[in-house]
């Protein structure tokens, strides 16, 4: 059946329900359907369990990013093991022909647009309060003379930050119609002024609010925030946690937001019983009470004709890039040009046991990142950016000599060749001195000026610490003698063959960072998703 039929079909289906139907006349099929899911979408599973029990279809959620999400319908493999796909938007993945083609049936089943939200003593001393009128452009002024501090999602990792950039750049650019090239590039100097004032970044929109809330209440020790970019939803979620000293104010900018529309989407590919499988999941999601489930347990507004939600206001759609190459030129210059540079520590584990596999494994890894591993959507945007910092700091028994490398913007490639080349030269050999080379890394970062850097600290070790100080060690001789910027430098440790997971869930928590599992994926994917936080 052609895919406009399909469209058809399901309307019309959906709306006959709607008007005239009660739980109980739910329609029914029976076996599983295969969804790939965004993971934001994790906390929907209490409800699809009730909608197994009201139309018999088990909803089966396979979780992934966004852009690996696109990669796997652009290149076909989703079709091959899924009936159905469900993520935020899909608007990125129409932009390319192979997307579009793929897409069946859509149902937008509930929506949030990415708005602002903000401490309440900075909104009332910024005069956002009262419902006063603020546009995107009064946010990037705010930004710029240092009376906003926010953090938000990358757009290369999350669809909120994504849906922040697009609509960031519509809204300053002023096209009013779909992105061009020239209006971004117009809109460039603007941006820059939005952008400096993000302090935070994160690979996903839960993440970025429990940091926030952490900062907040001083568990995480990273600079203070008063602002965050984030889905209306979790936003108004963050709102509800008591633990939150003071409110957030939610801005929702005059001038319009990108919103996310969370389309449930049969492949094209599908067979008869998937579709039928999918109507009657569609029917039920828009079913009145799911939709006031959804609304109350996840706070997006509902999408069923004629509901709506209380107490939120209605939002211009602001313009999206009219083509794949402008929406990639803008992601590529918001890593290279817009937003502060990125200042990383490789803490990397050349001890006897790294050897073969493991330390295969990560040469092939460190390509990835120097663009070694060709175009795909999902690693694209996971290179090392223009401007960057990277330190490659090895250690066995001791600790290496380091060897710092920055990305010069027009010519990159002597500095990515370095890394390859610094990393293919390791030889394994000793034991692991993880600690001490934990503090010889904030040693070197002591000796810079941050100059407002993302700046991290990845280590990878597959193995215990066993030589030189321990953690306790590290935490009470050299962590809290760091002055309080460095005190806020994540850690993110990466778990690699015998690992101590308890172990580096505490480090973790000690600096701010989060722990990466290396052992149930690749190597080459725990470096790309850490790329998300950098």
């Amino acid at each position: 059946m052609r895919p406009g039929r399909r469209r058809a079909r399901a309307a019309a289906l959906a709306a006959l329900l709607l008007a005239a139907c009660a739980p109980a006349c739910t329609p029914q099929a029976s076996g599983e359907l295969r969804i790939l899911a965004g993971s934001e979408l994790a906390d929907l599973e209490p409800l699809l369990e009730r909608a197994e029990q009201e139309t018999g279809v088990q909803v089966r959620m396979d979780y992934t990013g966004t852009l690996e999400g696109v990669q796997q319908v652009v290149s076909g493999q989703a079709a091959q093991g899924y009936d159905a796909i469900w993520f935020s938007s899909n608007r990125y993945l129409a932009l390319h022909p192979e997307g579009r083609g793929a897409l069946g049936d859509q149902t937008s089943v509930m929506a949030s647009p990415v708005v602002l939200g903000v401490a309440e003593h900075t909104a009332e001393d910024l005069g956002w309060t009262g419902g006063a009128e603020v546009t995107w452009a009064d946010v990037a002024q705010a930004a710029a003379g240092g009376d906003l501090s926010y953090g938000m999602t990358s757009p290369a990792a999350s669809n909120s930050g994504f849906s922040a950039l697009v609509g960031v750049a519509a809204a300053l650019s002023d096209s009013g119609s779909a992105l061009q090239a020239a209006d971004v590039a117009e809109a460039a100097p603007d941006l820059e002024r939005f952008f400096s004032g993000q302090h935070l970044t994160a690979g996903s929109s839960g993440w970025l609010a429990d940091a926030y809330v952490r900062r907040a209440t001083g568990q995480d020790p990273g600079p203070e925030l008063n602002a965050m970019v984030n889905y209306e939803s979790v936003l108004l979620s963050v709102q509800q946690r008591e633990e939150l000293p003071e409110p957030l104010v939610l801005v929702h900018p005059a001038d319009g937001a990108v919103t996310a529309d969370y389309p449930l989407t049969l492949l094209d590919a599908a067979g008869g019983q998937a579709a039928e499988r999918y109507d009657a999941l569609v029917s039920y999601l828009m079913g009145e009470e799911a939709q006031e489930e959804i609304e109350r347990t996840t706070h997006r507004r509902p999408m069923a004709p004629g509901a709506a939600a209380p107490g939120l206001p209605a939002l211009a759609e602001l313009p999206f890039p009219a083509t794949a190459e402008v929406a990639d030129g803008l992601i590529g210059a918001y890593f290279d040009e817009y937003r502060p540079p990125a200042r990383t520590v490789f803490v990397l584990d050349s001890s006897g046991s790294m050897a073969g596999e493991r330390m295969a494994a990560l040469r092939t890894a460190v390509d990835t990142l120097t663009g070694g591993d060709g175009d795909a959507l999902d690693v694209r945007f996971q290179r090392f950016y223009h401007r960057e910092r990277v330190t490659l700091l090895p250690f066995a028994s001791a600790v290496h000599r380091p060897r710092t490398f920055e990305v010069d913007g027009g010519a990159p490639e002597g500095a990515l060749e370095g890394i390859r080349a610094g990393v293919r030269a390791l030889e394994p050999d000793g034991w692991t001195a993880g600690y001490a080379a934990l503090a010889e890394a904030y040693g070197l970062l002591a000796e810079e000026e941050a100059g407002g850097r993302f700046t991290s600290i990845v280590l990878l070790t597959d193995g215990a610490v066993n030589r030189g100080p321990d953690l306790a060690e590290f935490r009470e001789e050299v962590h809290a003698g760091l002055d309080a910027e460095l005190r806020g430098v994540p850690v993110f440790p990466v778990l690699l063959g015998e690992s101590d997971a308890a172990e580096m869930e505490e480090l973790a928590g000690l600096t701010g960072g989060r722990v990466f599992d290396a052992r149930s994926t690749s190597l080459d994917e725990a470096f790309r998703e850490i790329r998300g936080y950098q």
